[in-house]
């Protein structure tokens, strides 16, 4: 029998961590000394200044109307004087964040930090932005895309038993990864969403923040690597329309629309709408999306200290699942048809719906209010075939499994903000509280393994009748969560151009986990937890150009696990797990503020991880019909990551990332089965980069024309060892790095009163075959084993063509 291996490409080779910071040191020193050199200029030939409660930040000259500057007389020789008619100056801000036409790389501001709007220089924490303009430059149309370009930020996949998650909807999207800690919570416009919400469609999307470390104190339940938040599109006094429509490999088509502007003739009542349908196969089997979303939004200015919005999205995705399953053969991935689906069709069907109402008030020039409540009801209903390895040597088996999900949230959130003086002390006071309700509901059910017929090494879908579910292993999982928190954050700018922040949070937590077979009674074990959590930072801005902070933080939340469960041994409540960091870095800017850099250093220790216990090992049971657990005591998370991003010379945009983590366990579970201590975590890669650039052509008989690319860059990472002997925890699996190349043109004109423009992206041009993350799984007595895994998407293509008016 001939069998082949899968051979990954060779990834290119990073430099060294030290000779990246001695180019990064470089940079500082040198990129100032050419910024003094073209700052002068720039600021009078081009630039203009704003008032002096605008923080002085300077913005781009308004573009001239072309018309008004052509009819306008010209010196006729030099010496001779000629005075001008008046004219009228028009365009857009291009620091507007919220202008339709901005093309920035930076924001100057980002919410997530500090819930105020606190310039990113003057904040003594590791805030990242992904503008609008970025995601139009990508195509960006899922979140894993767009956090490619942000350091220290990876995709890892579920295991099999992740459709245990009642969010999850028995869908393999893979978990954001910040800092080493998987990240399933998201917050939209600063409030949070309902955990796994990482398949959001982004046609209402405005910007994509991440904010490093524990967020805890302003946020409640985040995982302490950091959170993501999604802003969204707001309504708009200036009419603006938009048509896209996207098409690309394995039959991609995508159509969105986006138009906003008043209601009618009533400037104080404006709307905005955002639609998308999706409708596409993958290059895996049996995998396909056809997707509609609708966000609309209306915003009442009652008056000027006063609005209120109500926002509006709803979602209807219906997808085939795959499972990711990996054959391997005596501990080697085999090479076969990279295309092949080994589970069946699974269809899955789900529905979202959220609701948010938004108001505030000025109540003066020093304090507001501003107070969020929203409603968020999700479905899933899936009819799924999960493959296994064989038991015996020939053929891959299955498991038809059936999952009904039923998620309801709702939650609050009240902000009052204070701006005083005190002793020549300028402080920005935050004080608030918010409380958020999760009732989620699983009804499952399930065959034993079959076997449908797909030959090991030569797979082949065949025709099979699947076994039909039986009632007596219909399962009922039944989770409510309630939290709420009291935080207060202060502020204040020292002398010297020195900021310090401090707040603490209050934040109690309680859980009522249920679990119930058909023929069984339920049975629950509540629980509940309450702490008290701190944040200081300090930043010292040495140089308008230069800012060195740092800072510590603690976070306290709950456990996210895959299902309910309970300690293995003591049949008690999984605790809370907690987090504390010290991080180091330093800020620039240059070019008034178009371009930035981020070097940090951090160090952050998680406690009380849960890891499922595995079946194997023969520990299992005990547990009633829970899942069995055991907790990790500690693990260290200690890297440094670099982020820069902007506009290096007119029309030539840039983003560079970098991240060098090692996430280890310091103290191991008491059986001594997991985490023994200096032991690498799983699903972390050690180093990361990505490289994105595009140039706008400035030459008059170019302009319009676009051309860029980029390169990701992934190293190597260790598996998961779910269902595994002993031996083989000890010896982990090592799963290949990777690197992607990717390529755009764009070409944009305008046709009368409308913008018009055509693009084109290429994605993985070299075509290789790659995975991001796996678990791997036991394996029979001949070696036929497997892992599941997300399978790297192949050379793409990506077309596009958009109307904006």
């Amino acid at each position: 029998m001939n069998i082949t291996f899968f051979q990954p490409q060779k990834p290119l080779r990073l430099i060294g961590t030290s000779k990246l910071l001695a180019v990064t040191l470089a940079n500082l020193v040198l990129l100032p000394l050419s910024a003094s050199a073209v700052e002068p200029i720039e600021t009078k030939a081009g630039m203009e200044t704003r008032p002096a409660d605008d923080k002085n930040t300077a913005k781009p000259k308004a573009k001239t109307d072309k018309k008004a500057a052509a009819a306008s007389p010209q010196p006729s020789s030099l010496g001779e004087t000629t005075t001008l008619k008046t004219m009228t100056v028009t365009g857009a801000a291009e620091y507007d964040p919220e202008d339709p036409f901005n093309t920035d790389y930076v924001l100057p501001t980002a919410t997530a930090g500090t819930k105020t709007d606190t310039p990113i220089m003057e904040t003594p924490l590791n805030v990242q932005s992904v503008s609008k303009q970025v995601l139009t430059d990508q195509q960006v149309i899922s979140l894993d895309q767009a956090l490619r370009n942000v350091s220290g930020v990876t995709m890892k996949a579920h295991g099999v038993n992740s459709v245990n998650n009642g969010i999850n909807f028995g869908i393999n999207y893979p978990t954001p990864v910040i800092r080493g800690f998987a990240s399933q919570t998201f917050f939209r416009n600063g409030f949070r969403l309902q955990d796994n919400s990482a398949a959001r469609q982004f046609s209402n999307v405005e910007s994509v923040e991440v904010l490093k470390g524990p967020a805890a104190i302003l946020y409640g339940q985040v995982e302490p690597g950091g959170m993501i938040n999604i802003v969204t599109k707001k309504p708009q006094a200036i009419p603006y329309y938009s048509l896209t429509q996207q098409f690309g490999s394995y039959d991609l088509f995508r159509t969105s629309i986006d138009a906003t502007g008043p209601v009618g003739k009533h400037d104080d009542l404006l709307y905005r709408i955002n639609y998308s349908y999706q409708n596409s196969n993958s290059f895996r089997d049996l995998v396909y999306t056809d997707d509609v979303f609708v966000a609309p939004s209306l915003k009442w200015i009652i008056s000027p200290k006063t609005w209120v919005s109500v926002d509006m999205e709803y979602d209807r995705n219906n997808n085939g699942y795959d499972s990711g399953f990996i054959p391997m053969y005596k501990g080697k991935i085999l090479k076969t048809p990279f295309h092949y689906n080994w589970g069946e069709l699974s269809p899955v069907r789900q529905e979202t719906y959220f609701g948010n109402i938004t108001w505030a008030h000025q109540f003066n020039e020093a304090w507001s209010v501003k107070h969020q409540f929203s409603v968020n009801r999700a479905t899933g209903d899936s009819d799924l075939f999960f493959p296994y390895y064989p038991n015996n040597k020939g053929l891959v088996e299955n498991i038809h499994a059936i999952y009904n999900n039923r998620n309801n949230t709702f939650s609050t959130n009240l902000d009052l903000t204070g701006h005083f003086d005190t002793g020549g002390l300028k402080h920005t006071l935050l004080l608030g509280g918010d409380y958020y309700h999760l009732d989620a509901a699983i009804t499952s059910a399930s065959t034993p393994k079959f076997k449908p017929g797909k030959d090991f090494f030569h797979p082949i879908h065949e025709p099979f009748v699947a076994p039909q579910v039986k009632l007596a292993t219909i399962q009922f999982n039944y989770q409510q969560t309630d939290q709420y928190g009291l935080y207060a954050q202060d502020q204040i700018k020292l002398p010297y151009n020195i900021h310090l922040m401090g707040g603490l949070r209050y934040q109690a937590l309680s859980q009522v986990p249920s679990v119930h077979k058909f023929y069984d009674p339920a049975t629950t074990i509540p629980s509940s937890e309450d702490a008290v959590t701190p944040r200081v930072g300090v930043l010292w801005q040495a140089r308008p150009w230069l800012s060195l902070y740092a800072n510590y933080v603690e976070s306290f939340g709950p456990n996210v696990v895959s299902s309910p469960g309970v300690l293995y041994g003591s049949n008690k409540p999984i605790p809370a797990t907690g987090a504390s960091q010290y991080e180091f870095g330093g800020k620039t800017e240059f070019f008034d503020g178009r371009l930035r850099t981020t070097l940090a250093y951090f160090d952050l220790t998680k406690n009380n991880i849960a890891v499922n216990l595995p079946q194997s090992l023969g520990l299992g049971g005990g547990c009633g019909n829970y899942t069995c657990y055991l907790l990790i005591s500690e693990a260290q998370s200690q890297g440094i990551e670099l982020d820069i991003q902007g506009e290096i010379l007119p029309g030539w945009q840039v983003i560079t990332t970098f991240a060098n983590t090692h996430v280890k366990v310091t103290k191991g579970d008491e059986t001594g089965l997991f985490g023994n201590p200096g032991q690498q975590l799983f699903g972390v890669p050690i180093d990361t980069a990505s490289f994105w650039s595009t140039y706008n052509f400035q030459q008059k008989w170019l302009r319009g024309f676009m051309v860029g690319g980029g390169l990701t860059f992934q190293g190597k990472q260790y598996a998961f060892i779910d269902q595994n002997a002993p031996l083989t925890v000890s010896s982990p699996f090592k799963v290949a790095g990777f690197q992607t190349v990717s390529l755009v043109t764009a070409y944009s004109r305008d046709v009368g009163a409308a913008k018009v423009s055509v693009q084109l992206n290429v994605e993985n041009l070299l075509d290789e075959r790659y995975f991001t993350g796996l678990t791997v799984e036991n394996a029979n007595k001949y070696g036929e084993g497997g892992a599941y895994g997300v399978y790297g998407t192949p050379r793409t293509f990506m077309g596009q063509i958009r109307i904006q008016y």
